[in-house]
């Protein structure tokens, strides 16, 4: 028996699909779509919330302000951006920069579930609480406040895989509010520790599961 398609094949063709996309109305309204980029065999995964202005622009995730401060914390954890795979939960730019939408995220998130089991990342960094409460509901797990979670890596289990996932604010936060900035730097001073087998992270009780997107939509 011949071999399947290899990552960047499936890659390719998945990036080609969301370039197309008009699952939902966002399609009206950007410049360009924005599947993601990186290392397809990258351990390390990060996954923000959605495109802003110069995404759109440039059909590039976190090219922005956030996005240069992104790529100073990776530097500090010890990782260069090449090396890791770096999405959004929504692939394209929702007007003004407003929250995602839930009937958005139904629509899209399929396309990163593909990424993730195409990549098969054995970390998962989830920035900000869109992220965090949509891959939460993916592992089962309960999610409230970013406040209750960030700064945590936790063992779960998340479309067959396991995966050590990580939430930390969103990279924008600080640039709004500099008081963020160090909370950012100690959660990834913590990132590259887990990485690096020096903490373990933390496996969830059963008791602490809540199974289903409805975690998300509720």
């Amino acid at each position: 028996m011949g071999q399947g398609p290899s990552k960047e094949e499936l890659m390719a063709a998945l990036v080609a699909e969301i370039k197309a996309c008009r699952r939902c109305p966002l399609h009206a309204t950007r410049k360009n779509a924005v599947p993601g980029e990186g290392n397809l065999d990258a351990d390390l995964m990060l996954i923000g919330e959605a495109p802003g202005r110069w995404e759109d622009e440039k059909g590039r995730p976190f090219v922005g302000a956030a996005g240069k401060l992104l790529d100073r914390l990776l530097a500090s954890a010890g990782f260069r951006r090449e090396e890791v795979y770096i999405a959004n939960v929504l692939k394209c730019r929702p007007p003004g920069n407003r929250d995602p939408r839930p009937e958005e995220v139904e629509a899209c998130t399929p396309f990163l579930d593909r990424q993730i089991q195409i990549i098969r990342p054995k970390f998962i960094v989830t920035l900000g609480r869109h992220s965090t409460r949509y891959i939460f509901s993916k592992a089962g797990l309960p999610f409230k406040r970013m406040s209750d979670v960030r700064g945590r890596p936790y063992e779960v289990e998340i479309l067959g895989l396991k995966v050590t996932v990580i939430p930390t604010l969103h990279p924008a936060s600080a640039l709004y509010n500099p008081s963020y900035r160090s909370l950012l730097e100690a959660d990834f001073e913590l990132i590259g520790r887990v990485v690096k087998g020096l903490v373990q992270p933390e496996r969830p009780g059963k008791a602490e599961k809540r199974v289903g997107l409805e975690a998300f939509m509720g």
